[in-house]
């Protein structure tokens, strides 16, 4: 049976340079150029390839393999060397390895190293009179430099790389962190203070009209299970509010408070999603510091086109007070804030609170 190409195992070695590999061409000098023994001599080049290509494959695929490749190829460069001058072109695969693991620092030492080796062995060589030889040791003494260092600039920059796409993803983490805390802040505070005030209300009437307390009981069951709802999509990030809803839903947690309702809303306004989300929840955490904190009787919701800006004003006639700022405010800010928008508090005779945001980014 074929079985499809989509389930066949990747193979091991798919995406390896193996290009590279054509300057182990350079082994060839010596039993081309040397006459002496050249049988020995290819014998040596063939061996040298076999124990090569193993460290230099394996090095492509295995991360543990390819920590100790520097070391494997300058030893067997050293061996090699002494039977074939060509064998300095190892040298120069091992300072890519080096350049890619190391640090500069170490990767400097080691290509100090390499060219010591290649020098010295290129001194014994013109003892031997072996001039051609040359032809292997000058140009792999220019390569491992080059190749070293490209190799580590290529290397660090894939580091700072990394480390900048790391800190990116933290960013963007901790900015969805803030994101949902803020948005479960906003969405939970007027749904859950609404949910205690139709409860206490259902409890008193309860009392005296039993089919009213049930009514109230089945609005409560309703508001948490659409706040159900609004959590799994503000997690999800697609949660999109509806600005009149919200202003429906402000009106009956107020009239469930007893706080009179007055709505003075432009019906001519048209906003984007954007803006009506961010106004939406300002709304609703103006709305439950009414219900929670006010001990107001009446409570004006005002939305309309001032100048440049669209703007949001609740209004209340309770207690006012210098309250502190607390985390739904300071999250009604970082979102306006965003749109280029400002929200000012005043708590004097009661309570204004005030969110512009401007007209052209709000429609």
């Amino acid at each position: 049976m074929t079985v499809p190409a989509e389930e066949r195992p990747a193979h091991p070695f798919r995406g390896v340079t193996l290009w590279h590999l054509f300057w182990l061409s350079v082994l060839l000098y010596q039993p081309v150029f040397d006459g002496n023994a050249p049988l020995l001599q290819w014998v040596g080049l063939v061996v040298i390839v076999a124990l090569f290509l193993p460290i230099y494959l394996l090095a492509q695929v295995r991360p543990a393999v390819r920590r100790r490749a520097p070391l494997l190829i300058t030893v067997l460069a050293v061996l090699s060397m002494l039977i074939n001058a060509g064998a300095a072109i190892l040298l120069v695969f091992a300072a890519a390895f080096v350049g890619e693991l190391e640090s500069r620092r170490n990767t400097l030492r080691w290509l100090a190293l390499y060219s010591v080796l290649i020098a010295g062995f290129g001194l014994w060589s013109l003892q031997q009179s072996s001039l051609w030889a040359l032809l292997s040791y000058i140009p792999c003494l220019v390569l491992v430099w080059a190749l070293g260092m490209i190799t580590f600039e290529h290397s660090e920059q894939d580091r700072v790389d990394r480390m900048h796409n790391a800190q990116v993803e933290h960013l963007a983490t901790l900015s969805e962190r803030e994101r949902i805390a803020r948005d479960l802040h906003d969405l939970l505070g007027q749904t859950l203070t609404g949910i205690v005030v139709r409860s206490q209300l259902a409890q008193r009437l309860a009392r005296v009209d039993v089919e009213a307390g049930i009514g109230e009981m089945a609005l409560v069951e309703q508001a948490a299970r659409a706040a159900l709802t609004e959590v799994r999509a503000t997690v999800s990030g697609w949660r999109q509010v509806d600005l009149d809803e919200e202003i429906t839903v402000a009106s009956d947690a107020l009239a469930a408070a007893g706080v009179q309702i007055a709505v003075q809303r432009d019906p001519d306004l048209v906003l984007t999603p954007m803006a009506e989300t961010a106004l939406g929840l300002a709304l609703r955490e103006g709305v439950t510091n009414v219900v929670r904190h006010a001990h107001a009787s009446r409570c004006t919701l005002t939305l309309r086109r001032v100048g440049d800006d669209v703007v949001l004003e609740v209004t209340d006639d309770g207690v006012g007070g210098g309250t502190g700022e607390g985390n739904g405010l300071r999250g009604m800010r970082e979102r306006i804030g965003a749109l280029g928008g400002d929200v000012q508090r005043l708590a004097t005779a009661g309570t204004a609170l005030t969110v512009a945001v401007p007209a052209t980014v709000a429609t």
